[in-house]
């Protein structure tokens, strides 16, 4: 069942106050097989949410620029592009929340997944009633995230040796050629030289990073936190600017300069 794009519903409750409206949250579902998309989009509508459901990637970029969602459910195997693709392009231009869908059960797709920014991860056969759960869950830490700083064009910030480039994503060490770093990479170096010297816990990191989903995946922080330190570090069993609080988090050992 799909709804079109940009027009409305609500739910309109009763009460001693009078009746309250409320705006039914927008969801994306992209999933190519009609035999789970067409059901899910009637589920998902009967379960008070406004549906678009359209099968590629390419469908999915048109909605995106016709609505703002609140959920985007994505499979990850779609024909000609796949998803992890298109999360990194969502991640990179807006905050919209995604809960990747796939058959696939390996651990490294579910962690390049989240480390691209995904919220939640479904692995295909699935409870429709589960991944509604899912989905009021991560809308909820959404609403109550708290603020971030969102990275501003042009600002940058000098540590040691090193520059990172918010405009570009990328960390420079002197007149070494840029290293673009991933949605994951930049999220989390972003958080770290914004709070230097203080130890920041795995639920803040996950805070701070956009992680929202934080209590299954607390692992992928620290799997993040290897991969910057293989960027950073000349010997990152033994890191000089990323250091580990042991039991309690992790902290950026520099005196940080804002451009």
């Amino acid at each position: 069942m799909r709804r079109e794009a940009g027009k409305s519903r609500t739910d309109v409750r009763g009460g001693d106050a009078g009746p309250t409206v409320r705006t039914l949250p927008r969801v994306l579902v992209v999933e190519d097989e009609d035999d789970i998309r067409e059901p899910l989009a009637r589920y998902l509508s009967r379960s008070s949410f406004q549906v678009t459901a359209v099968d590629s990637a390419e469908a999915a970029r048109r909605a995106l620029a016709a609505t703002a969602f609140d959920l985007l459910i994505l499979d990850i195997m779609l024909p000609g592009e796949d998803g992890l693709s298109l999360t990194r392009e969502v991640r990179m231009t807006t905050e919209i929340p995604v809960v990747l869908v796939t058959a696939r059960t390996e651990t490294a797709d579910r962690i390049a997944g989240l480390e691209l920014g995904a919220d939640d991860y479904v692995c295909k056969p699935f409870d429709v009633r589960e991944l509604a759960a899912r989905m009021r869950t991560v809308l909820r830490r959404v609403r109550h995230a708290p603020d971030r700083a969102e990275p501003r064009a042009g600002e940058r910030y000098a540590f040691g040796d090193w520059t990172l480039d918010v405009e570009t994503r990328c960390l420079r060490r002197g007149e070494e050629e840029p290293r673009l770093l991933t949605t994951g990479e930049f999220r989390l170096l972003h958080a770290l030289v914004r709070h230097p010297g203080r130890m920041l816990s795995r639920d803040q990191l996950l805070d701070l990073t956009a992680s929202r989903e934080a209590e299954p995946f607390d692992r992928s922080i620290d799997n993040q936190i290897s991969r910057l330190r293989r960027r950073l570090e000349d010997n990152p069993r033994d890191p000089r600017w990323v250091k580990t609080v042991w039991g309690a988090g992790y902290m950026l050992a520099a005196r940080v300069v804002r451009t």
